[in-house]
């Protein structure tokens, strides 16, 4: 397909802007997804990586488009490519988001590019986050979105592809239909691939409904901030290959230094998201 990469260029520097208070509420039922527990007080400090359930596009249900995704030619340009993924990014914390604040995320389209991958044409639009909670910087976070053609099926794995490897430390995750459909909820993601099992398998040829990208960072980073007692100054992470639902997969850490390298893992199958977690 081609891709008039001109035109599409024609976004860069767009913005956009949202705000949201983060409430008590919303904050209780993000800990009750990842089965976990923090303080939800008002001005207590909120848990890493909740601001990817904040402030997220209310575009109405007639506007989506088949996929579950809005109409494309918006704030994000109209890539004429069918499927799109988040392919990764990095988070740059500056300072903690409180419960009770309102939190405002101002976005830049920062780039558009695009090459030819081994599944055929691929687009990458860079995006650009800066957050703020009660008027202070909180993040910086660089997203990473893909789009790529439709295909059959899964392209065949890379050459030299491999399980794994083995880590330091590992925490086993069960990845059932519940889990997955919560955090869809959470971040107002229509994506269908996410929760609709048949529209993964018969529409887009996977075998089954793929584990989001956003929720194994999410799961990486709290495993980190886990394993040192506090969450990172710096959060790089890239999706390499998709795991799928149902079944377990694994989070997986290893020390690099004064860095964790950290990676996710379906069992007996290859590296799906890589990140390091620097203090």
């Amino acid at each position: 397909m081609q891709i008039d990469l001109e035109h599409l260029k024609g976004w860069i520097g767009r913005e956009g802007r949202s705000d949201e208070m983060l409430t008590s509420a919303l904050v209780a039922r993000f800990n009750a997804t990842f089965d976990r527990s923090s303080a939800t007080d008002e001005g207590a400090e909120a848990p890493v990586f909740i601001h990817l359930c904040l402030g997220q596009p209310t575009v109405p249900t007639a506007e989506l488009g088949s996929d579950g995704h809005p109409a494309r030619g918006g704030f994000l340009p109209p890539v004429p490519l069918p499927r799109r993924m988040w392919a990764g990014g990095m988070v740059e914390f500056h300072g903690p988001i409180r419960i009770g604040d309102c939190v405002t995320r101002r976005s830049v389209i920062e780039d558009v590019t695009s090459k030819q991958g081994r599944s055929g044409a691929l687009c990458f639009v860079t995006v650009r986050h800066h957050v703020e909670s009660g008027g202070r910087p909180a993040l910086t976070e660089r997203q990473d979105i893909v789009y790529r053609e439709a295909q059959p099926s899964l392209p065949p794995p890379a050459v030299g592809a491999s399980h794994a490897p083995a880590s330091a430390h590992q925490r086993q995750v069960a990845a059932g239909a519940p889990f997955l459909f919560r955090y869809s909820a959470l971040t107002f993601n229509g994506h269908r691939i996410h929760y609709d099992a048949p529209y993964a398998r018969d529409e887009e040829h996977y075998p089954g409904p793929v584990i989001h990208g956003p929720l194994q960072a999410t799961m990486l980073c709290q495993y980190a901030s886990d394993l040192r007692g506090t969450a990172p100054r710096i959060f790089r992470f890239r999706s390499v290959a998709p795991i799928f639902s149902p079944g377990p997969f694994t989070l997986n850490a290893a020390p690099d230094g004064d860095m964790l390298k950290l990676w996710t893992a379906q069992p007996g199958g290859p590296l799906s998201m890589e990140a390091t977690a620097q203090w």
